[in-house]
């Protein structure tokens, strides 16, 4: 009897159930960061990517004609002329070196390379644009051979040489790669020195640390260097497993590879002292790191090229920290570039770190 009464529901407003609902309701809508993700980043995440993939004119296929010598050849202006013809194409021309690192970038889908009467199509095997860059070129060729020969009563067959190559840095997983490290810095520098910051405080272990003798500076870059400890197994897990699993190498010098790194890690520590300087509490600190990492996230280029967003907002996605970040590590892994070729990149990461040291040092409470 008495079990039957336990299991009847009291429906009446004034019941246990009701209120305790009604209570968790609550709760949820105090709560920003649980509005934020419930509701606004779905149509945060639905307008970026919209955005990015909108609806476009169909893109010209980039092909690259090969001339060594500044003063192009007779050979290399009829090329020219054949395929600037089709409006599908993008030709430009380039000496040999550039055209072998766009063709392995993905810069370029085909390289032609004038060989007197047999021109040489070099495509890239794995990369489907390249097939279809080939079919078009082949059809532009054979189309001004044609007009050539008897104004094109005879069959006549293109004499092309095709080679078929498997440019190292052009795949998708060697794009996603120093994404993924670029993302991993990032959410390592503001989660390991962001969240600890604040659960120090909110702990009250940071009011001890007051009557220590010791300053500000002090505390804050004894953080930084503690997470620097960690950065180093980071990087040789997922370097070393890209290239076990994947085959992902490093084009360029460890060098300019380490500079940009470092100097990444940095940066984001440095914001990650900023976002948690005033935080009190756990959800304050959660939703201003999710504020700060969500825009990169999207706009930064981890997953897809930072190139589909709009021109009109192309230089204030260049100038966020993990799109200066992201580009340095590519150029360095990808297309083998040295410490010059990145140093713009180099440059803001360092404005960032000072700047955001700086207002941290500025903002920086201990309770």
């Amino acid at each position: 009897m008495n079990l039957d009464k336990q299991l009847q529901v009291d429906s009446s407003p004034q019941s246990p159930m009701w209120q305790l609902t009604i209570a968790r309701v609550r709760d949820f809508y105090r709560e920003p960061a649980a509005i934020f993700w419930v509701y606004g980043f779905p149509l945060v995440l639905a307008v970026a990517l919209g955005t990015a993939f909108r609806d476009r004119p169909i893109e010209r296929i980039p092909v690259i004609v090969v001339a060594d010598s500044p003063n192009p050849n007779v050979d290399t202006e009829k090329i020219l002329k054949s395929l600037g013809m089709d409006s599908r194409l993008e030709v430009t021309l380039a000496d040999s070196a550039k055209a072998s690192r766009d063709l392995a970038t993905g810069k370029a889908s085909l390289l032609v390379i004038p060989k007197g009467e047999k021109p040489l199509l070099r495509a890239e095997k794995n990369r489907p644009e390249s097939a279809m860059a080939l079919g078009i070129v082949e059809a532009a060729l054979l189309r001004a051979r044609v007009g050539e020969m008897h104004q094109g009563k005879e069959e006549v067959e293109p004499d092309i040489q095709v080679e078929t190559v498997a440019e190292v840095g052009g795949r998708y997983i060697d794009f996603l790669i120093p994404g993924l490290l670029g993302m991993n810095l990032m959410g390592g520098g503001l989660w390991g020195l962001g969240y600890v910051t604040v659960d120090l405080r909110v702990r009250k272990l940071l009011k001890r640390l007051v009557a220590t003798p010791m300053s500000k500076i002090h505390f804050l870059l004894s953080l930084v260097l503690g997470r620097m400890g960690f950065l180093l197994l980071e990087i040789i897990l997922l370097l070393g497993f890209a290239w076990l699993v994947f085959g992902v190498r490093i084009q360029g010098g460890l060098l300019p590879l380490a500079a940009a790194i470092m100097l990444g890690a940095c940066c984001f520590q440095a914001v990650g002292l900023l976002v948690a300087s005033r935080a009190t509490s756990y959800e304050a600190v959660s939703g201003l790191m999710n504020l700060t990492m969500l825009p990169m996230y999207v706009l930064s280029g981890v997953f897809f090229s930072s190139d589909r967003f709009p021109l009109l907002i192309q230089p204030l996605i260049k100038l966020l920290p993990l799109t200066a970040l992201n580009d340095s590590l590519r150029g360095v892994i990808n297309e083998g570039q040295g410490i010059t070729d990145i140093s713009g990149n180099l440059i803001i990461l360092a404005i960032w770190t000072l700047a955001a040291f700086f207002m941290a040092m500025k903002l920086f409470r201990w309770r």
